[in-house]
């Protein structure tokens, strides 16, 4: 069925779009029918249209016709909107489908957690609790609750949508942490199903497993731990500015149409559960992200719609945004990213020395390496961080003639690629250069 008022993505023909995802055939409700597009260009070759580029990224996928699901998805993202300032259009996008993706939780393989961090008080992050609490499926508030009692009460059938508020409060310093490790453990082994957490129960302690799997909310200041970062759909809140109002929450007159919009976003669902399980559908990331955001990616396709636009615009992007921020973090990727930078400064030297390395790393005034313990980062700080990466520092000869410890450029590769691809790119060749060279064999 063709889109009501189809856009010109490109110089070729209208493609022939479906109107909501098909099980089996991962992706093909947003591409054309092969046949009918290439038959179409060749029509327009014979009359003289130039070539165009195809647009290319999230951007360009078209509207595919509506269901539903697509009117629900716009009443609760309305609804959002009116007690919350989201800190992006692509993060109300991706709350909305959260919420709907509660309700499909038997269908999904991973269940993504929801971070609401915010740097300080008054960002939003509790009162956007209060409206996912009136909206999921099965809230479950963990106030004062025991990781015992949480996974005792989920079941695998029907699990509940876990809601955790002040979360900086369970994980903010590490003594806290350390105290509330079984919850972090329950977190993230939630994440993906058959996953369980073993205990003895009964008065001859017979050994019992229990299951794990719920979708999650989080609230807190400041960023959880990584491990639960990694696993979850970020919404970095912010606190309102002058001239952006919101309407009160209030539970006694607002509840009920939340509840009546939860009501038939379930309805809807329901009889998408076998389709929803069923579906793989192509991802404009990889890995754990990938994993993460597709329940939500799924939720939109089988709305239609603009969704499918939607979902995959605001993963690629909100993705890109977390892995930006885990380089300048320095217990993720920093390290590896502001060693590329030097190298780069320094013209993909072979190699540098440990001390030069450190003098290039300090001369950043704005990277945490300049006051790293209590005199900057010191060699010691440097091997242990990049033992991490199964890099480790040996023997070069300067320009000089000299050997002194330091790191050749090769055995950073693999590294950079992986966990800072973004960091001026590396080819798979060190560019030659006659600053330094390998001095025997490297240490361990």
């Amino acid at each position: 069925m063709q889109p009501a008022a189809p856009e010109p993505y490109s110089a070729s023909a209208k493609a022939v779009w479906p109107t909501s995802a098909i099980p089996g055939r991962p992706g093909a409700h947003l591409r054309g029918d092969e046949t009918e597009d290439a038959n179409a260009d060749h029509a327009e070759r014979s009359h003289g249209v130039e070539d165009e580029a195809p647009p290319s990224g999230p951007e360009s996928i078209p509207d595919t016709e509506p269901t539903e699901g697509a009117g629900l998805l716009d009443e609760l993202r309305a609804l959002l909107a009116r007690f919350v300032i989201f800190p992006s259009e692509q993060a109300l996008d991706a709350v909305t489908l959260w919420v709907a993706a509660t309700h499909l939780q038997p269908a999904w393989q991973h269940a993504p957690r929801l971070a609401v961090v915010g740097p300080a008080k008054r960002c939003g992050k509790s009162r956007l609790l209060d409206v996912l609490t009136e909206t999921v499926h099965a809230p479950m508030l963990t106030i004062n609750t025991t990781p015992a009692a949480i996974f005792r009460s989920i079941t695998e059938e029907n699990p509940p949508t876990l809601l955790v508020d002040e979360a900086d409060t369970i994980f903010g310093t590490p003594k806290q942490a350390e105290k509330n490790e079984e919850m972090r453990g329950l977190l993230n082994a939630g994440h993906q199903r058959g996953r369980y957490v073993t205990r003895v129960v009964g008065n001859d302690h017979t050994p019992h497993q229990f299951a794990t799997f719920a979708m999650a909310a989080l609230a807190g200041i400041g960023d959880l731990p990584d491990t639960v970062m990694d696993r979850s759909v970020v919404i970095r809140m912010r606190r309102r500015a002058e001239g952006e109002s919101v309407k009160p929450f209030r539970s006694r007159r607002d509840t009920p149409a939340l509840h009546e919009l939860r009501d038939r976003i379930a309805a809807w669902t329901r009889p998408l559960l076998d389709e929803a399980a069923n579906l793989e559908p192509e991802m404009p990331v990889e890995d754990r992200a990938a994993d993460t955001w597709e329940p939500l990616v799924i939720v939109a396709d089988l709305a239609g719609g603009a969704w499918p636009r939607l979902a995959r615009s605001a993963c690629a992007q909100m993705v890109a945004a977390e892995v930006a921020a885990e380089e300048d973090h320095p217990s993720g990727a920093r390290i590896l990213a502001d060693i590329r930078r030097v190298f780069v400064a320094q013209r993909e030297v072979d190699s540098l020395s440990t001390e030069e390395l450190l003098h290039h790393l300090r001369q950043d005034v704005e990277s945490p390496w300049v006051e790293w313990g209590r005199s900057g980062l010191t060699a010691r700080d440097l091997g242990a961080m990049l033992r991490e990466y199964g890099i480790k520092s040996g023997n070069v000869r300067m320009a000089d003639g000299t050997q002194r410890k330091g790191y050749m450029r090769n055995k950073f590769l693999d590294a950079w690629r992986r966990y800072c691809p973004t960091v001026h790119p590396v080819d798979t060749q060190p560019v030659p250069s006659g600053n330094a060279q390998p001095a025997g064999p490297s240490e361990g």
